[in-house]
């Protein structure tokens, strides 16, 4: 008798451009997983702030968005790597929080996030994220300070 296991894809970068990013938003290219078709993705957010005491909300947002036939998103999101107005209330499905209380050119990452979590149990055939900061501060302008990927999840047989 087999035993069937969670088993892990490999780490893979989202491409989105947070570099600069002010008191705005900004949606990832989308996420295609019609062929891997993995019952879930640990999405992990780095963002590093400029120097700077962050104020309001404090905290840089983080939202999944997805797509049922591939081609058509809800809200005004595109699938494309983009800035985006968020609509108020938003209908995009909040993923996480990365909490930015303290003054200084400092980096916050995530946990990892579960994608499948935030849509109720089942991840749509593209999906892909959106990051609004509402930190008051602008992130650092070097791209290499912020990162945004995932980690598929699937089960074997062993």
């Amino acid at each position: 008798m087999a035993d069937l296991k969670q088993a892990f894809g490999s780490s893979t970068a989202i491409t989105i451009t947070l570099a600069s990013l002010g008191a705005a938003s900004r949606e990832s290219t989308n996420v295609d997983n019609g062929s891997n078709l993995f019952l879930d993705a640990m999405v992990v957010v780095q963002v590093k702030l400029q120097s700077g005491t962050p104020v309001g909300d404090k905290a840089v947002y983080v939202y999944a968005y997805g797509s049922e036939d591939g081609t058509n998103y809800g809200d005004n999101v595109t699938g494309s790597d983009a800035a985006i107005t968020l609509r108020s209330p938003t209908n995009l499905r909040p993923l996480g929080v990365l909490l930015c209380p303290d003054s200084g050119a400092l980096t916050y990452k995530s946990h990892p996030m579960s994608l499948a979590a935030a849509f109720g149990g089942i991840i749509p055939r593209k999906w892909g994220i959106i990051v609004q900061n509402a930190t008051g501060v602008t992130l650092s302008a070097t791209g290499g300070d912020h990162s945004c990927r995932y980690t598929g999840v699937y089960y074997q047989t062993i």
